[in-house]
């Protein structure tokens, strides 16, 4: 069944549900080649490329709850991708040797993944969805 003949298709909850759904099936898929979700994927690439980042700076950019990204750090710290380092009270969080050799397969990744949906939907329809997405977001902070 298509989600347009839904009896919920107007619900905005329903819809951008339906929508996550389908997005997180395609960015599984596409990180599947390294073992990782693709949260744990972003939030590395961050911290490679950016040696240093504090959990809550990630938690701001990956729109995650701080707890969630402890979670996330921990499943990489146990794959020996990445290390944490306290000084006092702040918390760094680095890539190891190791997690910096996976940047151009955590690229290739991003790369098959936009490639996927912008073959889906088009270039410009993906542009402007993401777009909006991110003004809706914005409005929607609360």
């Amino acid at each position: 069944m298509k989600s347009a003949d839904s009896k919920f298709c107007q619900c905005l909850y329903f819809a951008s549900n339906a929508l996550a759904r389908k997005i997180e099936k395609l960015a599984v898929n596409s990180w599947s080649r390294v073992d990782l979700s693709p949260s744990h994927g972003y939030l590395l690439m961050m911290v490679i490329e950016e040696p240093g980042l504090q959990p809550g700076h990630l938690a701001n950019h990956l729109q995650l709850q701080p707890s969630t990204i402890t979670r996330l750090i921990e499943k990489l710290e146990s794959r020996k991708l990445v290390i944490r380092t306290t000084e006092g009270k702040v918390t760094n969080v680095y890539a190891t040797p190791r997690g910096k050799d996976m940047l151009p397969k955590l690229k290739e990744c991003l790369q098959d993944f936009y490639q996927h949906y912008v073959s889906i939907l088009g270039k410009d329809e993906s542009a402007k969805l993401v777009q909006n997405m991110i003004r809706v977001t914005d409005k929607l902070d609360l």
